[in-house]
């Protein structure tokens, strides 16, 4: 046992330590009652744990430890302990934040990132403000759209690490603090770098929709296969290497949404232009184009394999595994054409890429005594020519020709062939380089678009620290450009710590801090290494071993710049990660990146002018430099050797300064990118590579600096929460929480320096939660002792009675105590004689009771059946009566009817005759006296037959106007009847909708323009609901619409009837859009919109709807116009208002799910909250702020339910629209689950059962069982019953494959992956264990692999037919409505 003398001497002993490796190993080891575990080193794993056999106590020499393979004898330093550093309690292990863990040092960090890796398999994990990524080298499920959905909005550190998360976050500073933002990723080649900073960049271009026509969100993202073509390789570490650095400034509006980029590029390595080691390759471009050689497009460039190129084939290996250069070539194009980059300008990119090519094809030949040559038929040279319209004889001469610029004289000297390939290849890499920047700036101005930018966020996708075996200029810059960043990092950590300190009104303490000032100093300094390097490469005699000889002369005093004892070549430098040997070889000629100026003005003069604005442009900027011009006495000799730019190195640097410059002026966030293993396995661990890139990002500085203050920092909510049952009655009662707080904790822990009082938040040093989790451990072993000890009491006793009971009956029998005689065997057996006949006089007597009560309900059960039969068969008698009935009055009617139009016809026909003798008459008079005149010419018989035609005619032509006139008066009298009926029908509807709109005055306001329905539209802009009137008839503006629209039809008038309905459609149309949050008016319209198209289905007097009607809701059908288009327009418009109406619901309810149903304790006592890290510090508060719990959506829920319920909206809308609340209740949880490891254990699975349980018995409350919604939650439920259910042998593999049918295999491995424990008493899943389940799932038929349930999706909404049994005569209008205006026609 280490006492705790010796503990505070051991504590102020280390306080002060410096040294990150130190301060890890002074940790204070304190030993428990139990078991303890420690790390110690170890030379394969780098730490090892180990358990203490024997207690510490202070003066001992020997810490006795166990190890896996046996006993361990540590030996100590009596004077001096340096004690190896406390294990963790496995409750704490696998944390999303490393800063939330007890103890803070390296092993601890090192060992939390391999279980998360290797057993959760999650990649990402947070430390502090770092987000640490190990490159999984597997395609994961985790970059959807729905991921990106479900991360946007969320605070940091609520869901689980994540770059969606970072990019989230630093999206929401930019307006809460009005500053730019940049996410730095770093990390070593083949980390993954490049991704995470694509997915940073695709959040953005998901989550910050332009709208415009301009797609700028696809050209930031399409930029990327242009850069990866161009700047990314195959290195032995990794197949897609960025060989460049890159900062990517996406612009936002106003609005904050993308309204541009720009792209700047650091430090190309144009050195693989023209060398690749082995199994290394060029740029992928290269590649990409020897793919489409056969193509037509592509002919004219004279290309070939790419294995025929000694530019592509350098490495050995031109293919790369899994990647297809021909289909990368396509998307390449595609990516330019998309950026509006024409083919014009790809087909110069295409020729200058070409003649590289070419150019490393130039055979150079020795010819002897310090000469070269080329062959003068080389076919490449004349490949390279033509493609680039440069000379070739001028070409072929300064590649192997020299000038030397003299005082008098100018001479021409013969380079050997060394010196001549050194040319062709500078001349290469030049041109590679000024192509990389054109393309790079055409992007540019592609990624711009009209629009003033207000704020940006960068990526910055930069190399991190690099050490190879052999390590050049280039390693010198990247580790330089590190250790700025670094030192910025520094500062923002230790800036970001004090104004947490200041936040919580907590004393500030100077931490110490490692400060990289000196060794950038000694890189950047007057006089320094790059200084030096400069002013070597100013002499034209300068080589590698002079400057080399000069950094040992001005710097051996420095104690970070070393000489190598066994090398004289080679320089060595104390990085902030690690030393570094740096060989000198090639430093000038790289920092000098010479290219002579004849072969500048052979490509300068070419006619190919896409190459020749390469080398003007630059001529101007040299022409343009500042500095002091003399004039020579003569006309000077141009300088042959003239260098064309400034060194490489104070390029560099200036770059360098002005990123550091727009980092320092936003707000950064940081990406540590981790290389796992150097084999690119999948989810494979070196503990060795880890530790070794973890010290070289920064990620232990930062556990460091933390672990010097109070890393652990806990809410009082939360400490509340976790420590109650430390806590005594008289604590536990005060309802001041904070207090409470306090005073457990000075109870507990005696020194007050360990442990600090914020305004929202307690501070931890380290370690001190650990003891804390020791006690609760303690405590809650003791509760469970007490309890075990009092149930083994319960049934020691219960059996010890059994037992004795027993033994005191056996005893009473041997000892004859109990004697059996015939008298007591007689006696018995009359008992059970009584006894049986006993029984059977009961069982009689309840069986007459059972008949009798059986006879006497069959009797009134057959009375019940024959008075239901009876009243049937009255109900259709009485039907058959009344039709009989009246088919009889319709008879006599008629008969009647017929007797009246006979009289009357009998009488028009006598008075017709009358009129017929009286003309009769007169024509015989006539006929008379005309025959007096005319007896002279005709004699009697011509006479008489004359006056008989012309009666004859008379008279058929008077029945003809007798008959037309019976004709007339039968039709007037038909319509004189109907016209009446008509009348008094519609007089009656028009009473009852008056009377019925006076009423509705309560309920709705007053449709201004109703008593002009049929004027050219009608207004329903302010119809609103006003509240519940108990005696107006659900949907009655429905119903009135509906005989606004029945009256037109009754008209038969078409306009006035189309100008109606396209009112109506439109006012509400405008309604819907001007309340479209509005719950309770959707909820209104969509009830009376269902109901009017219901009331168009039932009369519009189709045979399929008419089933169900009345014979007077049939007489009301309409009659003239057909309506079926208008159906199918308002069912729309009900589906428009429906979906309306449900985003509604889903924007109220969605704050509240993950509260209510994840984070918020449903079950008493049952406390799953655990210690929280940096990430969640801001978001916390130690108020009872208001929280949502499952009450809450309930709640909610009967809300919804009323309002739906008191708007008279048709049952099967209800079930529908409670089902897809009930979805989105399962699916947000879920996806939060899926996202959250800190909710998935076995108490969170209780709790969320439980809230199911609640919403379960809510639809039971309300009568909704019917609507299927509980079916919604039944992978939410699948999900809880996996967190609580055992997780070890076969079966139980078995059992979760079988029962678990509603989640996917994907989600049930990633549910088992993250399962966390709660206590120690709970045990992780092991790998076996997963392995053995995802072997199971393998054939399981119609999975997906989607991680997330889609929240958005919506069920098809269906509007059920259901005819109205209201009769339209008898609706009455409340006259409260003040619709005075509407009549009863």
């Amino acid at each position: 046992m280490i006492t705790n003398e010796f503990r505070e001497y051991y504590f102020e002993s280390h306080k002060q330590e410096n040294d990150v490796i130190g301060s890890f190993l002074t940790e204070t080891v304190i030993v428990g009652e139990g078991k303890s575990r420690l790390w110690i080193p170890d030379a394969e794993h780098v730490w090892k744990s180990a358990e203490i056999l024997k207690d510490f106590h202070f003066g001992d020499n020997i810490l006795e430890l166990l190890l896996e393979d046996g006993t361990h004898h540590l030996p100590v330093d009596p004077s001096n302990p340096q004690l190896p550093p406390l294990r963790n309690p496995d409750i704490l292990v696998g944390e999303n934040d490393l800063t939330a863990l007890s103890y803070l040092h390296e092993p601890a960090v090192l060992h939390n990132l391999k279980v998360r890796f290797v057993e959760s398999r999650i990649i990402y994990t947070y430390c502090g403000i770092i987000l640490v990524a190990v490159n999984p080298y597997k395609q994961l499920h985790v970059y959807g759209d729905a991921i990106i959905h479900a991360y946007s909005g969320q605070n940091m550190g609520d869901m689980d690490p994540h770059i969606f998360a970072v990019a989230e976050e630093a999206y929401k500073q930019m307006p809460r603090n009005q500053k730019n933002q940049s996410i730095i990723v770093s990390g070593e080649s083949g980390a993954g770098k490049t991704v995470s900073a694509r997915y940073a960049m695709r959040y953005f271009a998901v989550v910050s929709k332009s709208g415009s026509k301009t797609n700028v969100e696809d050209k930031v993202l399409a930029s990327n296969p242009i850069t990866e073509a161009i700047g990314n390789a195959k290195t032995t570490r990794n197949d897609n290497s960025s060989r460049f650095g890159k900062y990517t400034e996406i612009g936002f509006d106003r609005r904050y949404r993308i309204i541009g980029a720009n792209m700047r590029t650091y430090l190309l390595e144009k050195s693989r232009v023209v060398f690749q080691a082995d199994n290394e390759r060029n740029y992928h471009i290269f590649y990409q184009m020897c793919s489409c050689a056969h193509l037509p497009e592509f002919e004219h460039l004279r290309l070939l394999a790419a294995d025929e190129f000694e530019y592509t084939s350098m490495g050995g290996d031109i293919r790369i595994e899994g990647v297809d250069d021909k289909k990368d070539m396509e998307e390449t194009r595609q990516t330019f054409s998309l950026l509006g980059l024409k083919e014009d300008f790809q087909s110069d990119v295409f020729k200058v890429l070409a003649a590289i090519l070419h150019l490393g094809n130039v055979e150079i030949r020795n010819s002897g005594d310090a000469h070269s040559s080329v062959p003068p038929g080389d076919p490449h040279l004349a490949a390279f020519c033509e493609l680039l319209s440069a000379s070739a004889e001028g070409l072929v001469r300064w590649l192997c020709h020299r000038r030397i610029v003299l005082v008098a004289e100018t001479v021409v000297k013969p380079v050997p062939k060394e010196r001549a390939v050194s040319a062709r290849d500078a001349l290469a890499k030049q041109i590679y380089a000024h192509l990389f920047d054109c393309i790079i700036k055409r992007i540019n101005t592609a990624l711009q678009v009209p629009g003033q930018q207000h704020a940006f966020i960068g990526v910055l996708d930069i190399y991190g620290f690099e050490t190879f075996d052999i390590n050049s200029f280039e390693q010198f810059c990247i580790n330089y450009a590190n250790e700025k960043l670094q030192q910025q990092f520094n500062l923002h950590v230790f800036k970001l710590e004090q104004e947490e300190y200041m936040r919580e009104d907590i004393p500030w303490t100077l931490i110490d801090f490692y400060d990289n000032q000196p060794v950038i100093d000694l890189i950047e300094a007057k006089m320094g290494i790059l200084d030096l390097l400069d002013e070597e490469c100013l002499f034209p005699q300068g080589t590698d071993q002079s400057w080399l000889q000069k950094l040992f002369n001005y710097l051996d005093a420095n104690p970070l710049f070393e000489k190598p004892r066994l090398s004289n070549e080679a320089f060595v430098i104390q990085h902030f990660a690690d030393k570094v040997e740096y060989q000198c070889t090639g430093f000038l000629e790289k920092n000098r990146d010479a290219l002579y100026e004849e072969l500048v003005d052979i490509l300068r003069d070419s006619k190919f002018p896409f190459l020749a604005n390469f080398f003007q442009e630059e001529k101007q900027s040299s022409v343009n430099s500042k500095g002091i011009k003399v004039r020579p006495a003569r006309p000077g000799v141009k300088a042959a050797n003239k260098q064309l730019r400034t060194s490489v190195g104070d390029k560099f640097c200036s770059s360098l300064s002005l990123l550091m410059e727009t980092l320092n002026a936003t707000t950064p966030h940081y990406v540590r990118c981790i290389k796992p293993n150097d084999v690119k396995l999948p989810f494979e661990y070196d503990s060795r590579r880890v530790v070794q890139q973890l010290r070289a990002c920064g990620v232990l500085e930062t556990i460091r600096i933390s672990a010097q203050s109070y890393p652990s920092r806990w809410t009082y909510i939360e400490f509340y929460s976790r420590y109650s049952i430390l806590m005594s009655n008289q604590e536990a009662i005060l309802s001041d929480k904070k207090q409470t707080c306090k005073n457990v904790l000075q109870r507990l822990i005696q020194d007050p320096n360990q442990y600090k009082f914020g305004r929202t938040k307690i501070f931890f040093r380290a370690g001190q939660v650990a003891y804390l989790e020791k006690l609760r451990l303690d405590r809650l072993r003791g509760a469970c002792a007490t309890i075990q000890k009092h149930v083994r009491g319960w049934c020691q006793r219960r059996k010890y009675l059994r037992m004795r009971a027993a033994a005191i009956i056996l005893q009473q029998y041997i000892r004859g105590k109990k004697s059996i005689r015939l008298e007591a065997l007689k006696q018995g057996w009359a008992t059970l004689v009584i006894q049986r006949y006993w029984r059977g006089y009961r069982m009689k007597q309840i069986f007459l009771v059972v008949r009798l009560a059986s006879i006497t309900i069959q009797a009134f059960t057959r009375g019940w059946m024959a008075r239901k039969r009876y009243k049937k068969v009255r109900e259709k008698a009485l039907i058959l009566q009344k039709y009989a009935r009246a088919w009889l009055a319709r008879r006599r009617f008629q008969t009647m009817r017929r007797l009246v139009i006979n009289v009357q016809l009998s009488f028009r026909v006598q008075q017709l005759r009358k009129k017929v003798e009286e003309q009769h008459r007169a024509n015989i008079c006539l006929a008379k006296a005309n025959f007096d005149s005319f007896t002279q010419v005709f004699d009697e018989t011509t006479i008489g037959r004359i006056a008989e035609n012309n009666i004859d005619i008379q008279t058929q032509d008077h029945e003809r106007e007798v008959e037309s006139l019976k004709e007339e008066i039968k039709r007037l009298k038909e319509e004189r009847v109907s016209l009446q009926r008509k009348i008094e029908e519609g007089g009656q509807v028009n009473s009852d909708l008056q009377e019925q709109l006076v009423q509705l005055t309560k309920h709705v306001k007053v449709i201004p323009e109703l008593r002009t329905y049929y004027n050219e539209s009608v207004s329903l802009t302010d119809l609103k609901p006003k509240g519940v009137v108990v005696n107006v008839i659900p949907g009655l503006p429905a119903y009135i619409l509906f005989m606004c629209v029945r009256h037109a039809d009754y008209l038969n008038d078409e306009v006035k009837l189309k100008s109606l309905m396209s009112g109506i459609i439109s006012a509400v149309k405008k309604v819907i859009m001007s309340h479209r949050k509005d719950f309770e008016l959707l909820s209104f319209w969509l009830s009376n919109t269902y109901q009017l198209l219901n009331c168009l289905k039932q009369y519009s007097g189709e045979e399929e709807f008419l089933k169900q009607n009345t014979p007077r809701q049939k007489k009301n059908c309409l009659q003239n116009f057909d309506l079926s288009e208008h159906r199918q327009i308002f069912s729309d418009l009900a589906i428009q208002i429906y979906h309306q109406f449900v985003s509604v619901m889903e924007k109220t309810l969605t704050p509240a799910i993950v509260p209510a149903l994840l984070e918020h304790e449903s079950l008493q006592g049952f406390s799953s909250m655990k210690p929280t890290g940096f990430r969640k510090r801001s978001n916390s508060t130690c108020e009872d702020s208001e929280t949502h719990t499952i009450s809450s959506i309930v709640q909610q829920l009967s809300v919804f339910h009323s309002i739906m319920s008191q708007h008279g909206m048709e049952p099967g809308l209800i079930n529908q629209a409670v089902k897809q609340m009930f979805f989105l209740v399962g699916a947000t949880t879920l996806n939060n689950i899926m996202l959250r490891k800190d909710m998935c254990s076995c108490r969170k699975g209780m709790q969320i059962r439980c809230n199911i349980s609640y919403l379960e018995e809510w639809l039971k409350e309300k009568e909704l069982q019917s609507s299927h919604a509980i079916d919604t939650l039944q992978p939410l439920s699948q999900a809880a019953w996996l967190l609580q259910v055992n997780k070890s042998t076969d079966d139980d593999a078995k059992e979760i494959t079988d029962k678990c049918t509603e989640l996917n295999p994907v989600q049930i491995v990633k549910i088992l992956n993250s399962y966390t424990p709660i206590d120690d008493f709970e045990k992780r899943v092991t790998s076996s264990f997963v392995r053995k389940v995802q072997s199971l799932l393998h054939d399981r038929d119609g999975s997906t692999s989607q991680l997330m349930l889609d929240s958005d999706y919506r069920f098809q909404v269906t509007f059920p037919y259901r005819p109205s049994s209201q009769a339209l005569e008898l609706l009455q209008v409340p006259s409260s409505l003040h619709l005075g205006f509407l009549t009863r026609i």
